[in-house]
């Protein structure tokens, strides 16, 4: 596996970890339905989270939150409609990202909560 990908999944793990030491519950990672994926579903206090988990080395390009684009985002409101109608979720919905920067074992986490609304079409 490549280097980027392995950091990329000790990240997500790193990530895991932190929401369930904040008492989330993680209903699923990595959920993909077709086309569409969620890095990580959540719930906590009666509200579903998804969070997208951006992990980076370092910041010296830029921050790793800014890798959510638009288009990003677009794609995960997409997922997020799709996993609600596929479990018959009856849940307010957040959109979170989590920044893991650092070395295997040495991560920063940065969590960002209410990150981006569900954009108006």
């Amino acid at each position: 596996m490549a280097q980027h990908n392995i950091l990329g999944k000790d990240g997500e793990e790193e990530a895991v970890k932190y929401l369930i030491a904040h008492d989330y519950i993680i209903r699923h990672r990595n959920w993909r339905r077709g086309h569409k994926e969620l890095d990580i579903v959540a719930e906590k206090e009666n509200e579903l989270i998804v969070v997208e988990v951006k992990t980076r080395k370092d910041r010296l390009f830029a921050e790793p939150q800014d890798a959510v684009t638009p288009l990003k985002i677009r794609r995960t409101v997409l997922a997020a409609d799709a996993y609600l109608r596929f479990f018959q979720v009856d849940l307010p919905v957040r959109f979170d990202i989590i920044t893991v920067v650092g070395e295997t074992g040495c991560f920063a986490i940065e969590h960002i909560k209410e990150a981006f609304y569900p954009p108006v079409w």
